[in-house]
């Protein structure tokens, strides 16, 4: 396997269009990275040119230490596997996986060995002589899957190949990639939407916005310590197999008449700002700002001088935990607990649990610490 590194990677379109605006990042030998964002971010045009599918405008790419800028695709030793599959309708399962073996002109016993090797790993000995549209989607992508895996590449890309199938088998698939990775030992760099698929597969996880990497990290760094509104917005904690709710956000600004406090603009929602952060928001008072509240450090108060008192407006019950969404001040807020009774259309203390409290710069959207 290989180290790959991208360094100050650009591209650029036909019009001065910039998708890629300058990605550095340094992938280790064995490492699984994910690349993440919304659409639009960069992250499939960034795994593309390392693939050698688009060419680079500006930058150095280098794997395994030598600069591939200009090498085609065929001779990067990579593998890739796509969203939409890319099997050979003709063909059936095993020839599917042993095409790119016969281009390469391999011992007809090597192809076989590899081939039986790949499917036992994935569990499809049994369709090799099935055409593609007589497997499930995930079948499919299993036969994918396998292709990249009978050439023993330096580097696996993955391009979202999870997207199409329900939402089910993206969790079985998700646990057979990461199986995958730590039986073969192999470098591997993967792009999707998915913040669920990021946070539970990543070694390191590269969040992406406009053409820039936002922040390079692991998934509980990104998690904790996000450095801007952007990450702590789009890293969730994942419950269960649901998912999971997205930072609270409250607009505000930093008042030190009568102790420090927060209060949300226009509303009369108020929190005090415990000791250990007034001297980090200091230089903030009189300012615009954001407040970020995770929903699971939200609960029910039972102090009758609780100044967050808002109208529940929907309860979403999850087995073993509930997301209550209610109104309060000017913004809606969802808060994850463990099962309680909470009826909707009543109003309810809420309290935030303070040291776990976020502050965004409101210009830059920068975490003020």
């Amino acid at each position: 396997m290989a180290n790959v590194r991208l360094d100050n990677i650009k591209k650029e379109y036909d019009g001065g269009v910039l998708a890629v605006k300058g990605v550095s990042v340094e992938i280790q030998d064995k490492e699984f990275v994910v690349l993440v964002g919304p659409s639009g971010c960069g992250k499939s045009t960034t795994l593309r040119m390392i693939a050698g599918l688009e060419d680079i405008s500006g930058g150095k790419l280098t794997i395994d230490n030598t600069l591939m800028n200009d090498v085609p695709p065929k001779d990067r030793d990579i593998a890739m596997v796509f969203q939409n599959y890319a099997l050979y309708p003709h063909m059936n399962v095993y020839e599917n996986m042993a095409f790119g073996l016969k281009l390469r002109k391999f011992p007809k016993d090597e192809i076989d060995k590899r081939v039986r090797e790949a499917a036992q790993i994935l569990s499809i000995e049994e369709y090799l002589d099935r055409k593609p549209k007589a497997l499930s989607g995930g079948q499919r992508q299993r036969v994918a899957v396998g292709r990249a895996i009978v050439r023993k590449p330096k580097v696996f890309l993955f391009d979202e190949p999870l997207s199409n199938l329900d939402a089910k088998m993206r969790v079985q698939m998700r646990t057979e990639i990461s199986k995958l990775h730590q039986r073969l030992g192999a470098t591997m760099i993967y792009v999707t939407h998915d913040q669920t698929e990021a946070m539970t597969m990543g070694d390191r996880i590269v969040v992406m916005k406009d053409g820039n990497v936002m922040q390079i990290d692991t998934p509980l760094n990104l998690y904790n310590k996000p450095l801007t509104k952007f990450v702590a917005g789009f890293t969730r904690f994942v419950a269960g197999l649901i998912g999971s709710r997205a930072m609270n956000f409250l607009s505000g600004g930093i008042v030190s008449s009568g102790g420090m406090k927060f209060t949300e603009k226009g509303t009369k929602l108020t929190v005090d700002i415990p000791k250990p952060m007034q001297k980090m928001l200091a230089a903030y008072v009189g300012k615009d700002i954001w407040l970020g509240i995770r929903p699971e450090h939200i609960s029910v108060s039972t102090s009758k001088k609780s100044k967050i008192t808002g109208t529940v407006e929907v309860v979403e019950p999850m087995g073993n935990e509930i997301f209550v969404y209610f109104h309060c001040g000017g913004s809606q807020i969802v808060a994850r607990m463990t099962p309680t009774e909470i009826a909707v259309g009543t109003k309810r203390n809420f309290e935030f649990d303070m040291s776990t409290v976020l502050f965004f710069d409101m210009t830059t959207e920068n975490v003020i610490k």
